[in-house]
């Protein structure tokens, strides 16, 4: 069975209405997590844009709901210290009880970087970064003392606690595909791996490369998770298609210069996430052919509650 979900971007739009608006339509609609992403302002160039804080958001979905997965896809390393990522990774883990996850990418936007005094690093130094803070984190996360010396991050005799609800630590997710860098760093200490949509060749190979990376690190791929997210149209019919790609216009500048019908078309071709709630079912039956065991469905429309209860009522029930 799908592990199904909602996947928002929270720097587009997200207050503390539409959040817990969607937290309820996702518990009470029986669907499997809730998901956001974690950025300070819009990427589509809105920087008007409600965009509510992380940590908080998270703390009330884990008090607000009893039994939905939740997270971040992902925390960019490049504004995040990964020693208070770590408390907070256990805070958000013992208050829900093992629901959440905790998800690190490396960081990509450079207006974003500039605008509030983060510096985004060259590619092999944000690599770097981000693989000392899965080593920081994991390490404290077992509760032992431990010292470490990076070029980035030093610890001299930390020691950590509470310690986690699952043992030696709480799960992690790295979000990404590069196949040197983000996938080896996958099978050394990732509880998952998210990939965003993508197409069924190119999915083939990166887990053929992730495997080998398993294979150096003597780790057997089946211990990681595997998760898509990106982006959906569903519809009772093509109307009803066609009436949410013309929103997708209005929300996204990289939607607006192109009529609703290939906005489906797009998204039927990056990941087959277009269509009726039988055929949206279908494609995930298909996904699941290839060992993909969670879905996040990326709503850019955070007021489509209609989309989240046809989701919940058409399609996660069968799969």
């Amino acid at each position: 069975m799908a592990d199904l979900g909602i996947m928002i971007e929270s720097q587009d739009g997200t207050d503390w209405d539409r959040w817990n608006k969607l937290i309820d339509a996702c518990h009470h609609g029986g669907l499997n997590g809730l998901w956001r992403s974690d950025h300070l302002f819009s990427l589509m160039g809105d920087s008007t844009r409600p965009a509510l804080a992380l940590v908080p958001a998270l703390t009330a979905l884990a008090m607000k709901s009893d039994r939905l997965e939740f997270g971040a896809v992902v925390c960019p390393m490049t504004f995040r210290h990964p020693v208070m990522l770590a408390r907070e990774a256990v805070a958000l883990d013992l208050l829900s009880n093992g629901r959440y996850t905790l998800g690190i990418g490396a960081g990509w936007n450079e207006r974003e970087h500039d605008a509030f005094g983060f510096d985004l690093l060259p590619l092999k130094k944000r690599m770097d970064r981000m693989e000392e803070s899965l080593e920081v984190i994991t390490r404290l996360h077992t509760g032992d003392v431990v010292s470490y010396q990076g070029e980035q991050f030093q610890l001299r005799d930390a020691q950590m606690r509470p310690t986690p609800s699952r043992g030696k630590k709480v799960p992690i997710m790295i979000g990404g595909s590069g196949e040197k860098r983000t996938l080896n760093m996958v099978a050394r200490f990732a509880d998952e791996w998210n990939c965003i949509s993508t197409d069924p060749e190119t999915y083939a190979h990166k887990t053929s490369v992730l495997e080998g990376h398993c294979r150096d690190a003597g780790r057997n791929p089946s211990e990681i998770k595997r998760s898509m997210m990106g982006g959906f149209i569903i519809g009772r019919n093509q109307n009803e298609m066609l009436d949410r790609a013309k929103k997708l216009k209005e929300i996204s500048p990289g939607n607006a210069e192109l009529e609703p019908q290939e906005i489906i078309d797009r998204a039927k071709q990056r990941w087959g996430m277009a269509g009726t709630p039988d055929e949206i079912v279908e494609n995930i039956k298909a996904w699941e052919g290839r060992g993909m065991q969670r879905f996040m469905l990326q709503m850019l429309d955070q007021d489509d509650l209609d989309a989240v209860e046809l989701i919940s009522k058409e399609v996660n029930p069968h799969v």
